[in-house]
Formats: C-alpha cells, sequence, structure tokens
C-alpha cells in the first residue's frame, strides 16, 4: 500500500513538472491568456495536487487505500492532460 501511494506522489510530481512546461510557454508568447487558459493553467499546476488530496480523502472515508491509490493516479493524469490542452489554446 505504501509503495502504491509513494508512485501516486511520483505521479503526482511528474505532472506538474509537465504543467511547469504550460506555464513556460506561455510566457513565450507574450499575450494576455484567456479564461479557457487561466483554468488550464490551474489545472495543470494544482489539479494533480488537488487530486491526490482527494484520493486520500476518499482512502480515509471508505478504507480503500490501494483503489484510492489508483484513482488518485488516474485522476492526476487526467487533470494534468486537461489543464495542458486548455492552457496551450
Amino acid at each position: 500500500m505504501l509503495l502504491a501511494w509513494l508512485a501516486v506522489l511520483a505521479v503526482c510530481v511528474a505532472a506538474v513538472l509537465f504543467g511547469h512546461s504550460a506555464r513556460t510557454a506561455s510566457r513565450r508568447r507574450r499575450r494576455r491568456r484567456s479564461r479557457l487558459g487561466r483554468v488550464g493553467l490551474f489545472l495543470s499546476l494544482s489539479g494533480p495536487w488537488l487530486s491526490v488530496l482527494g484520493a486520500a480523502v476518499a482512502g480515509a472515508v471508505t478504507g480503500a487505500w490501494l483503489a484510492a491509490a489508483a484513482t488518485g493516479a488516474g485522476g492526476v493524469v487526467l487533470t494534468a492532460a486537461l489543464g495542458f490542452l486548455l492552457s496551450s489554446r
């Protein structure tokens, strides 16, 4: 179980680093971001951490820690990818 949560944290750190590429790419363009772009940037930087937090809460409530870790890893990847797609527009 501990190994699963360490893997979730590793995926989360990788996703946040991936999200930073959306932020640095936006600095090169020097144009005002749309509302959708700002939401995408928030999702790509903060969404993975919020997904891990939600998975930890779900694991604490249900007691199914391994399933919560798997769901958390999927949520991290989904929020990072969605945020990156939205921020690039």
